[in-house]
């Protein structure tokens, strides 16, 4: 459950100590302030009108001016409104943080309302124990009953990415090693997010070293600008037939 600081251009207003963003908040409100003024924005939220950014921008700029200790509702968003990347500072750092649970949606999750206490402890039991790898960027290892997995979000054009997968699963180097494999992607926020399946004795301490080794070999191919061979291009269209988009 990872959550980020995010800086607005110009700072924060007087009243606000911190924005954050996370996945997703109580009763999938799009936002809460919380009593101390401070703002938690989600990602996740009932305000979709095709353009997530334009969302969230509005989102916030009322969150900013809710009073401390409310929610902010839903609405349909103005067509002409700022997105999201004219409110915050693009040269700022962004360092997810990865949780354990969802705790931080309150500050003394004990003295939280039943309503929100009951959303938590759902959000809890379906929480998948997830680990951030600190030897590349944006790779989560995630722990499952069956088997575990490494989700890696990476910011490359998609096609890009999908010519530079293929040549590594044709040439059978797009593993972490024994009893991994490259099982397809997912998009979530216009971004492409490869999936490998892990055996259940690997953590992800594990997957440090192999997954560094593999950032190696993809930047390799993404390098590459030679045509896909026909191996390249069934490999191709092997990942292509196993994307799945998250909304």
């Amino acid at each position: 459950m990872p959550t980020v600081e995010l800086t607005l251009k110009g700072g924060l207003p007087e009243a606000v100590p911190s924005v954050t963003l996370a996945t997703v908040l109580p009763m999938a409100w799009p936002a809460l302030r919380r009593d101390d003024g401070s703002v938690l924005l989600a990602l996740q939220n009932d305000t979709s009108s095709g353009d997530l950014s334009r969302d969230l921008a509005d989102t916030l700029q009322r969150a900013l001016e809710t009073e401390p200790g409310s929610p902010v509702a839903a609405r349909r968003v103005p067509a002409d409104g700022p997105r999201l990347q004219d409110l915050l500072d693009p040269e700022a750092a962004f360092e997810p943080v990865v949780h354990s649970g969802f705790e931080f949606w309150v500050p003394g999750a004990e003295n939280a309302t039943p309503e929100v206490s009951a959303s938590l402890e759902r959000a809890n039991e379906a929480a998948i124990p997830t680990t951030m790898l600190t030897g590349v960027d944006a790779a989560y290892w995630c722990e499952t009953p069956e088997k575990n997995h490494l989700r890696w979000v990476m910011p490359h054009p998609e096609e890009q990415l999908l010519d530079a997968l293929a040549r590594l699963h044709a040439a059978g180097t797009s593993s972490l090693g024994e009893g991994t494999r490259l099982v397809g992607s997912f998009r979530a926020h216009g971004l492409m997010v490869p999936v490998w399946d892990l055996p259940s004795a690997m953590g992800a301490e594990e997957c440090e070293k192999p997954a560094a080794e593999l950032a190696e070999r993809l930047a390799q191919a993404l390098a590459s600008d030679a045509p896909l061979s026909a191996d390249e291009r069934r490999a191709r269209g092997g990942l292509t037939n196993r994307q799945v988009t998250l909304s």
